[in-house]
């Protein structure tokens, strides 16, 4: 049996993080996770939420930091977002 620790930070748990992105048109990012597993994230929904106010403007500006897509403005993404709602790409 796991002990709780495990399931918080033993890295069998966590979900893959994010490796590469390439910004699409509509808000769509093309993500590649660390498990070589690419999924489309469409983040138009974002701009409706005051902290991605500026999403818009910096959208292109998308890269990976710390295992996830980060902006410029302190703005970020959850990686398991990404991951969880991702849709899958059949290469």
């Amino acid at each position: 049996m796991k002990n709780s620790n495990s399931i918080i930070h033993g890295s069998e748990e966590m979900l893959p993080r994010v490796s590469a992105v390439e910004v699409c048109p509509d808000y769509n990012l093309l993500v590649t996770f660390n498990n070589g597993e690419r999924k489309i994230y469409n983040a138009e929904h974002l701009l409706k939420f005051p902290m991605y106010k500026n999403l818009a403007k910096v959208f292109n500006a998308a890269r990976v930091a710390y295992g996830t897509v980060v902006w410029p403005g302190d703005m970020d993404i959850s990686p398991d977002t990404l991951y969880v709602h991702g849709k899958p790409i059949n290469d």
